[in-house]
């Protein structure tokens, strides 16, 4: 039997063996699938089959960390989300860390348009990929031109039945803590006349932010119902979305919060 001293070790240098075997097997298949959206880019594919080559490689990297790294998932609230084929949402997400954006893709039945900082467009691979998506790459480095960007091509996108996501504290943010809410989303979903949708994610509890080694566990996914901004003040319907959001990632996850009840 295992000294109970070398146990909580052994345990670490596991997880740190799975985690860089996941980390070679995504650097590994993003390459074809890569290839392939480049090839289809330039066959004259456009839209909704390049994102779905693009959504078939997120879902083999949840899959994979399932069976590699045992993390689960376990989303409820799916039933809150509209259902008809062109019916527009915002979704605003709890970010804290890189597998909410592989997950929410290979969760969600609509196309989603991330709105994502420019720089990571010169990522190899990955980032000539989403270069060829409907997403709003913006530049941060110049705010007021990059919202314009936001709220032109986001009402397109809804316009047409895609989804857009984003995350309103702007950065991953570590287990238990809450960054400041911005209300750009909200205010993409008023002036496209579409309901913004509040989703917690406990992804830091097995896939810490910034972190080589991830453990094991399961990440609980919460979808809210969607919350109307008809007539409403951007203001008004974040603090709504905030309060949401961070209520229920104390439920969710009450160690992270210790005792603390309220946001």
């Amino acid at each position: 039997m295992l000294d109970k001293r070398w146990r909580p070790k052994t345990l670490q240098t596991m997880s740190l063996i799975r985690s860089l075997l996941h980390l070679l097997w995504m650097a590994i298949t993003v390459v074809p699938y890569t290839l392939a959206i480049l090839l289809a880019s330039l066959l004259g594919w456009r839209g909704p089959k390049l994102y779905r080559i693009a959504r078939a490689w997120l879902a083999l990297s949840v899959d994979s960390a399932r069976v590699i790294m045992g993390i689960r998932t376990r989303v409820t609230g799916m039933e809150h989300l509209p259902r008809g084929e062109r019916d527009g949402v915002v979704l605003l997400v709890k970010h804290q860390s890189t597998f909410e954006t592989f997950l929410m893709p290979a969760i969600m039945p609509h196309p989603l348009a991330y709105v994502f900082k420019k720089e990571l467009l010169h990522i190899p691979f990955f980032g000539w990929s989403i270069g060829r998506l409907d997403m709003i790459h913006i530049d941060r480095a110049q705010r007021a031109r990059a919202f314009v960007r936001v709220i032109q091509q986001g009402k397109k996108l809804l316009s047409e039945g895609v989804w857009v996501i984003m995350f309103p504290e702007g950065t991953r943010m570590p287990r238990g803590e809450k960054g400041t809410y911005q209300s750009s989303g909200v205010r993409l979903a008023i002036e496209a006349g579409v309901p913004v949708v509040p989703v917690a994610v406990t992804s830091a509890k097995c896939w810490p932010r910034k972190a080589l080694i991830k453990t094991p566990g399961v990440v609980d996914v919460s979808i809210g119902r969607p919350i109307d901004c008809t007539g409403r003040k951007s203001d008004e319907v974040m603090r709504e979305v905030e309060a949401w959001i961070e209520a229920e990632m104390r439920r969710l996850d009450p160690e992270a919060y210790g005792s603390s009840t309220t946001p």
